[in-house]
């Protein structure tokens, strides 16, 4: 039962994550990495806990996005910016389902990066977004921020 116990406490522990998180900068600075599963296994490596969900976690706190095949931090020092126009050429198509969910299509790759400049950019329509390889699910409290936000994306993207 204590093994048991150490196990739930280790997998669920997340005082380590501002440590794995310096670890995990280190690591997509100095290489090129392109999956999840590779940065869990070098931060084990060297001796932290990670699993994917606590990768993506940081992953999406630190601001990376995915290049090609690699991932990226951002700029040092970069402001933030709500400068879409980057992002433009990977957004191919946006639909609702039902009233709070709106769903935007990208090419393969490009979900992610879309994805966290949303989520950055905090609109008060978007409640959170959940990115796969090619697909962004975007939560909306109701059909009028639904509305808001079908429209902010259409301008933004050309859709």
């Amino acid at each position: 039962m204590q093994n048991a116990r150490n196990f739930m406490h280790a997998q669920f522990d997340n005082s380590g994550a501002p440590a794995r998180r310096l670890a995990l900068a280190k690591i997509i600075r100095e290489q090129n990495v392109g999956r999840q599963s590779e940065l869990v296994a070098m931060l084990r490596k060297h001796g932290h806990i990670a699993t994917q969900s606590s990768v993506s976690r940081d992953l999406r706190e630190l601001g990376v996005a995915k290049l090609g095949h690699r991932y990226v931090l951002p700029e040092d020092g970069a402001p933030i910016k709500e400068d879409f126009s980057t992002l433009k050429q990977f957004v191919r198509s946006l639909q609702t389902a039902g009233t709070n969910l709106t769903v935007l299509k990208t090419t393969i790759g490009a979900a992610q990066s879309v994805a966290v400049a949303i989520d950055t950019a905090r609109w008060s329509e978007v409640i959170g977004t959940i990115s796969g390889d090619d697909t962004i699910f975007i939560a909306t409290a109701g059909a009028r921020e639904q509305q808001k936000l079908g429209e902010r994306l259409g301008a933004l993207f050309g859709l």
